[in-house]
């Protein structure tokens, strides 16, 4: 009953909430004279702070209107080309010129492990003036009704898979986090199909291949855990009335609290200086506001994906071991041949581990030397591996140009192996 009572929990708050909103308003309003003192900012802040802690952060917009192709700004509009029960394929068609010619037409794989697609913004924002961006747009599972079925680790697959089939040949594929494991099983069924539409290439960006190699504290969780024990605490039913009445998901607000707590002290200094600006009036709230209205805003799981992935991926590790299952059939990572193979880690990734995602070079032994390549960006955690002024100056350049070398349409000149930042070999 645990999400019965945190969804009436958040109902018996509305009116509270819609209270503290109306005070805080008028406290903040510049033509009350009580808003330039700074005991009417503190009561303004203090209700802001009560509003926002009890608030459900709906799914945020991408918002990308526009990028800079060259020395011109043309429009973007965001549109779905492509449709099933738990996603939508977006597309961010570019007013672009006729006399440009074609892009690298890249596919981006979001994490489905509690945030939304719109977490990798500035992904899609970076790779945007240089190709065809297609991101997967997850559908939270308690928005879905329980008619839809189930969908689990052959699902996802599968959804990579007919993706890639739609959006034909030549398509790069990047995967950002924990889709890695997927992404790498989708290519290899469809490598030892013969499939022509595999991916021209596949980048893996801090993905858990391989959570033996230097375990995180997430990693260690998941080993100190039975299956049992996930399955008895973290799955609930979805509450009346949600649209999927009755599923098992592992809730968003129950993933949520892991986040936090994996940096809680960060997290308690960032909105004890945002009350602070707020009592100052200092104008720099804004950017708590923005990365917090995108941080809180989480999705549920369905229970089936999230307890075949933790068991799959974290507690067996099938992938690395060999035992990884698509529909009864062993996945083989040495299938693949013709889908070059870009690495991506940063060196203080607390999520996946360096050398996690790098084993993916291991266990990919058919792949040609002069089609893989690794990446270790120093500096940077996990977010900005995939996000931030590293990934747009450092990281995304990096796979831009993997893409255009590996392009089936073109040329390919010889590939220098990256292995840590400015180091090649």
């Amino acid at each position: 009953m645990f999400y019965q009572l945190y969804e009436l929990n958040h109902a018996a708050m509305a009116p509270f909430r819609a209270a503290a909103d109306i005070m805080r308003f008028a406290y903040a309003n510049p033509l009350n004279p009580f808003s330039h003192t700074p005991l009417g900012r503190t009561m303004a802040a203090s209700l802001e702070m009560f509003e926002r802690t009890t608030r459900r952060y709906g799914k945020p917009e991408f918002g990308l209107k526009q990028t800079t192709i060259g020395d011109r700004v043309v429009s973007v509009r965001e549109e779905i080309v492509w449709s099933r029960p738990f996603c939508n394929l977006l597309h961010f068609a570019r007013s672009v010129p006729a006399a440009r010619g074609n892009d690298p037409c890249i596919l981006i794989v979001a994490p489905m492990s509690g945030h939304y697609a719109t977490l990798l913004r500035g992904t899609v924002e970076a790779l945007l003036p240089s190709a065809d961006v297609y991101i997967t747009d997850w559908i939270d599972a308690r928005m879905v009704p329980m008619t839809e079925g189930t969908f689990d680790f052959d699902d996802y697959v599968d959804y990579v898979i007919e993706m890639l089939h739609f959006l034909g040949h030549d398509t790069h594929v990047i995967a950002v986090c924990q889709p890695s494991v997927p992404v790498l099983a989708a290519a290899a069924v469809m490598e030892e199909a013969n499939d022509p539409l595999s991916p021209a290439s596949m980048t893996l960006m801090g993905g858990p291949i391989d959570t033996r190699i230097n375990p995180t504290a997430v990693n260690k969780l998941a080993q100190e855990r039975s299956l049992q024990w996930f399955s008895d605490n973290v799955i609930m039913n979805v509450p009346w009335p949600q649209p999927g009445f009755m599923r098992p998901v592992y809730p968003g607000f129950l993933q949520l609290s892991g986040f936090m707590s994996m940096n809680l002290d960060r997290h308690l200094v960032a909105h004890k200086e945002f009350f602070m600006h707020l009592v100052k009036n200092d104008g720099e709230p804004e950017k708590h506001r923005d990365f917090y209205d995108e941080y809180l805003a989480v999705m549920d799981l369905t229970a089936e994906f999230y307890l075949q992935t933790v068991e799959q991926v974290f507690i067996r590790h099938s992938l690395p071991k060999g035992e990884l299952m698509h529909r009864g059939k062993r996945v083989d990572p040495a299938a693949i041949r013709k889908v070059a193979l870009l690495t991506v880690e940063g060196e203080n990734d607390d999520i996946s581990g360096v050398g996690q995602t790098k084993a993916a070079q291991t266990i990919c032994v058919n792949i040609p030397e002069d089609m893989r390549m690794h990446y270790l960006q120093p500096d940077v955690g996990h977010y900005g591996v995939f996000n931030g002024s590293r990934f747009r100056r450092e990281i995304a350049p990096r796979i831009l140009d993997f893409v255009r070398q590996h392009s089936r349409s073109a040329v390919k000149p010889p590939v220098p192996r990256v292995i840590k930042g400015g180091r090649t070999a």
